[in-house]
C-alpha cells in the first residue's frame, strides 16, 4: 500500500494528528503552492517539473536532494503511465518516503543500554534550542518509567547552568552542575559516578555550543567522550546534533562542524511548528545519511514526539490527501 493510502485509516490519522497540527505553517506556506499547482494543471509537462523543483528547493529540501528527486520522478515507471498531473501526487509522496529511507531499516529509537546506564550526549550551536530539548527528552523518559540525570555540561556559557536546571526542576528530574567556566569533563565525570552509584537509567549531557575554534570543540568532544567511555566502554549510546528547523540550510551549515567533530548518530529537530518550510528533514537525512529521533512541534515540556517518517509526510502533506 502506498504512503498516500495509509492515512485513509482513520486510527492511522488519529495516531498522527500531533504532527497534523504541529506542522501547519508548513504545509499553509510552502506547500499550499504544491496543491495550487495540482489544482491548475492538468497535463505532466516540462514545466510542471521545474515548478514542483522551485517548490520543494523554497520548502528547505536542498538544492541537490530536489534534482535528484524529480530525475527519479521523471524516470518512475508509473509517471510514464499517467497522463493527469492529479495522479503524481501518490508518487511524489511515496518518493519522499524513499528519499528518507534510501531502501534501509532507519533506526529512528532510541539506543538503550538493557542492563545498565544509558548515556546521550547533546551538541549543537548556541540558539537552537538544545536547554530546552534536554529538558523534554528528559520528561518523556521519565514519562516511561525511567530514572533520568541531567549534566550540565555548557559551563562556557552565561546562563546555560541556570536555564538547564530552571528546566530540570519543570521535568522533575535530577541535575548536576559546577560552576561557570569549571572544566566540562569533571562535570559529566561526577554526574557518571552519581548515575552509577544511584542507579539511573539514563544521563542526558549538555555540551557547549560553542568553542573559539572547531579544533577546540573537536578536542572537548572528543575529551568528554573518553571521559564517558572509561566509565561505560560502550557509551555515549546516541550523540544527537540539535538543529533549529526555522534555520533552514542556515542550520544545516552550522550543524557541519558538529558532524565533522564527532559521530552523530541521530538528529533533534526543534521548532519545527515555527516553519513555513519544513522540507529540512529531507535535506538532512539526504545530506548526511543521519535518521531524526525527534522532532519538537511546541514550546510545552509536552510537545515533543519520536520521528516517525509517515507522521512526518502526513504532517506536510494532510490537506491534499485528506481532499481524496
Amino acid at each position: 500500500m502506498g504512503i498516500f493510502n495509509v492515512f485513509k485509516n482513520k486510527e492511522k490519522k488519529k495516531q498522527a494528528e500531533k504532527y497534523r497540527i504541529g506542522m501547519e505553517k508548513t504545509r499553509t506556506g510552502v506547500f499550499s503552492k504544491l496543491k495550487k499547482l495540482f489544482s491548475n494543471s492538468s497535463e505532466i509537462t516540462d514545466d510542471l517539473f521545474d515548478e514542483l523543483e522551485e517548490i520543494f528547493v523554497m520548502a528547505d529540501i536542498s538544492v541537490d536532494t530536489v534534482i535528484k528527486f524529480i530525475d527519479e520522478l521523471k524516470s518512475d515507471v508509473r509517471v510514464r503511465n499517467i497522463t493527469n498531473a492529479k495522479d503524481l501526487q501518490p508518487i511524489i509522496v511515496d518518493k519522499m518516503f524513499d528519499i528518507y529511507l534510501k531502501g534501509e531499516i532507519v533506526n529512528s529509537n532510541l539506543n538503550y543500554e538493557k542492563n545498565g546506564l544509558s548515556v546521550y550526549l547533546f551538541v549543537g550551536v548556541n540558539g537552537v534550542g538544545k536547554t530546552t530539548t534536554i529538558a523534554k527528552v528528559a520528561y518523556k523518559l521519565k514519562k516511561e518509567g525511567k530514572k533520568v540525570l541531567i549534566a550540565a555540561g555548557d559551563t562556557f556559557r552565561a546562563g546555560a547552568i541556570e536555564q538547564l536546571e530552571v528546566w530540570a526542576k519543570k521535568a522533575e528530574v535530577d541535575i548536576v552542575t559546577k560552576n561557570i567556566g569549571s572544566d566540562p569533563a569533571s562535570v559529566i565525570f561526577e554526574a557518571l559516578n552519581k548515575a552509577i552509584d544511584q542507579k539511573y537509567d539514563v544521563l542526558l549531557c549538555d555540551t557547549a555550543g560553542r568553542l573559539q575554534t572547531k579544533v577546540n570543540l573537536m578536542k572537548e568532544l572528543e575529551k568528554i567522550k573518553r571521559v564517558i567511555s572509561t566509565k561505560i566502554p560502550n557509551a555515549p549510546h546516541d550523540t544527537l546534533l540539535v538543529i533549529d528547523a526555522t534555520t533552514g540550510q542556515n542550520g544545516l551549515s552550522q550543524a557541519e562542524a558538529f558532524i565533522e567533530a564527532t559521530k552523530v548518530t541521530g538528529v533533534v529537530l526543534t521548532k519545527l511548528d515555527g516553519t513555513a518550510k519544513g522540507g529540512i528533514v529531507l535535506a538532512i537525512r539526504d545530506k548526511y545519511n543521519i535518521p531524526i529521533k525527534f522532532v519538537c512541534l511546541g514550546e510545552k515540556i509536552t510537545d515533543i514526539e519520536y520521528f516517525d517518517i509517515e507522521k512526518y509526510i502526513y504532517g506536510l502533506f494532510a490537506d491534499m490527501i485528506d481532499d481524496e
